[in-house]
């Protein structure tokens, strides 16, 4: 179940990232803008800029499930500047996570996650996606559309989204 409840879900949530950026770069073109100065955008003097939004989102993606599976996520060294880089960062990441299986996520569950931040405490591996994996990475995905939003690029709940998996 956890494998259902990360990778499908991270893997649509990253594409619509993707798109959503897409549209960003169309307004800056359109606009005559730099689209840098939306990637050094943020929303608040003390919270990251769209850059470190989208550079934490695949970071949650990648190391959340290389911690529930034990295969090696792909390094980045957090030093994209340009929209192009930050591009290559989510289709590496996305690169990865469809390279994992559902077989891959067996006795995930009851793993012991950590990080050093946690000064010794762990969660569960269901526990960690529960709580930080999920909530993390759309916590992230979101601020990366509210800074892209709020900065004039004409995206709303549907980009957000992406598609549905309707049923007629």
């Amino acid at each position: 179940m956890l494998y259902e409840m990360t990778v499908p879900p991270f893997i649509k949530t990253l594409k619509n990232l993707s798109a959503i950026l897409d549209k960003g770069a169309h307004l800056a073109e359109t606009k005559k803008f730099d689209v840098e100065v939306l990637l050094n955008s943020r929303l608040a003097p003390d919270q990251f800029p769209l850059t470190r939004q989208i550079q934490i989102a695949c970071d949650t993606a990648k190391l959340g499930v290389a911690r529930l599976t034990g295969k090696e996520a792909p390094s980045h060294p957090d030093t994209e500047k340009t929209l192009p880089e930050l591009k290559t960062r989510i289709e590496s990441t996305i690169a990865f996570l469809e390279s994992v299986s559902a077989k891959d996520f067996e006795g995930a569950d009851k793993k012991h996650i950590s990080q050093p931040r946690w000064e010794g405490k762990y969660l569960t591996g269901e526990d960690y996606v529960l709580h930080h994996a999920i909530p993390n990475i759309y916590f992230h995905v979101t601020t990366a559309y509210s800074i892209l939003r709020h900065n004039g690029v004409e995206i709303g709940k549907k980009d957000f989204l992406g598609a549905l998996p309707f049923k007629s």
